[in-house]
């Protein structure tokens, strides 16, 4: 019985493992993003190039990832139609692409609830030093209500999106 468990358990780290660190395609090189889109209910950001899907990457969400966000805290993503604001490569979250939210819908709406429509939304990796979880972040919505990539993913999309860039999240 012991043998059987021990072998089941190395069965699955094996694959565990193998699921991690197996290499997915690339961006092609030199890559200009002008759209990117999110489909929430998929788990999906799709990065465009002049109308042509380049990539699919699968997200991680906030805990709460239904709905649209309607306050800080809400631990929602937002929905709608947004620009890419910034960049940081010093990110607390290996490095990140800021999203314009909120807009001014979204300012009023919280203030017509009495709440803060908060901000600091972001498509961003994984925490500094936690890179070697890579594809298990998949696993579960864990953010804020940012949209969470792999370390190597977020460099992809660092590398080839500009601010200015178009983001349409949907539902």
């Amino acid at each position: 019985m012991k043998k059987t468990i021990f072998i089941i358990a190395l069965i699955l780290v094996t694959v565990g493992l193998i699921y991690n660190y197996y290499p997915e395609p690339k961006l092609p090189a030199n890559a200009n993003v002008d759209l990117l889109v999110v489909k929430k209910s998929k788990h999906q950001l799709l990065a465009y190039s002049n109308g042509k899907l380049l990539k699919s990457y699968k997200v991680s969400f906030g805990d709460a990832p239904i709905g649209h966000k309607e306050f800080e805290g809400d631990e929602k993503t937002p929905e709608g139609i947004y620009t890419i604001n910034a960049k940081n490569d010093k990110s607390g979250y290996h490095k990140n692409l800021g999203i314009s939210y909120p807009n001014l819908a979204d300012i009023a709406h919280a203030k017509a609830i009495g709440k803060p429509a908060g901000g600091d939304v972001k498509i961003h990796a994984l925490k500094n030093g936690l890179g070697a979880i890579n594809k298990f972040q998949r696993l579960i919505n864990w953010t804020n209500g940012c949209i969470a990539l792999t370390n190597s993913e977020v460099d992809e999309l660092y590398a080839s999106v500009k601010i200015g860039t178009k983001i349409e999240i949907k539902p």
